[in-house]
């Protein structure tokens, strides 16, 4: 095996490590509440990861084992992923960009206004196909019991950074004035046409405010919050499988031109 073989293979072998990020970026965004009720959002990261795997072992064997045919195959195939990649991270930082979020005066956690998120983002979780699916999901998890086991008085409450979706779907809005019971119960509001989830919140634990656009809003800034954090992986991992593709197009082309020089020096001799 060549000197740019040689090369060609470690690199091949970093890309196969580059794809462990991806997969775990991935795994995590599948494993949150909100993305287990929105299933076209959970796995794209995870195949992509699974992909670029595949990709690589299949460019570390054909620089191993000399096979240009494998190695071409890696370098076209990863060009695609890297681009879908791209892809996927403009996309996700462009409808993520709007942040609907919003502070309350004497509160730990912020809230959320639906108007304050992206359209695309808007029209296609929110809407009036897909939101049932999406609320009874939510109604179904453990996002606003657990807030029950965690806190018990207002004042630890009032004080806690819970997350958006708690924010938004296990409780009424702050301006309506409701006196607090438990994490899940509220009593006697102070101003009920305050905002229209007012009307809409139920002390029933198998409503709460899964109705409410408060609700839906505090599901945008949840997905907002883990793809932005899920984003700083997959920049710095597609920035060095960048890298790790332009110098494998160099080594490949060295490859090449050592094999020609070979097998031409074999010829003359």
């Amino acid at each position: 095996m060549g000197l740019s073989n040689n090369i060609t293979a470690i690199l091949n072998f970093l890309a196969l490590l580059c794809s462990i990020p991806i997969i775990g970026a991935g795994i995590w965004l599948a494993s949150k509440p909100d993305n287990e009720c929105i299933h076209f959002f959970r796995w794209p990261v995870v195949l992509i990861g699974v992909l670029i795997l595949l990709v690589s072992l299949a460019g570390f064997i054909g620089a191993y084992w000399n096979r240009q045919g494998l190695l071409a195959f890696y370098l076209f195939c990863m060009a695609l992923l890297i681009g879908l990649l791209l892809v996927l991270l403009v996309f996700t930082f462009v409808v993520t960009r709007p942040d609907g979020s919003y502070t309350v005066m004497g509160r730990g956690f912020k809230e959320y206004r639906l108007d304050g998120f992206s359209s695309w983002l808007k029209s296609h979780l929110t809407n009036s196909r897909n939101w049932p699916k999406i609320r009874t999901c939510l109604a179904e998890s453990d996002v606003c019991p657990k807030l029950n086991q965690q806190y018990f008085a207002a004042d630890q409450f009032f004080a806690a950074d819970i997350s958006p979706l708690q924010s938004g779907c296990c409780k009424p809005p702050t301006a309506c004035g409701f006196n607090f019971v438990n994490p899940t119960l509220w009593l006697n509001p102070v101003d009920p046409m305050a905002d229209p989830d007012c009307y809409i919140w139920s002390n029933d634990q198998t409503q709460l405010c899964y109705n409410c656009n408060s609700c839906k809003a505090g599901l945008l800034g949840n997905l907002r919050r883990e793809w932005r954090k899920a984003n700083v992986v997959l920049i710095v991992t597609v920035v060095v499988l960048i890298w790790v593709y332009v110098i494998g197009c160099s080594a490949f082309k060295n490859a090449q031109t050592e094999d020609l020089f070979r097998r031409y020096k074999q010829g003359w001799i």
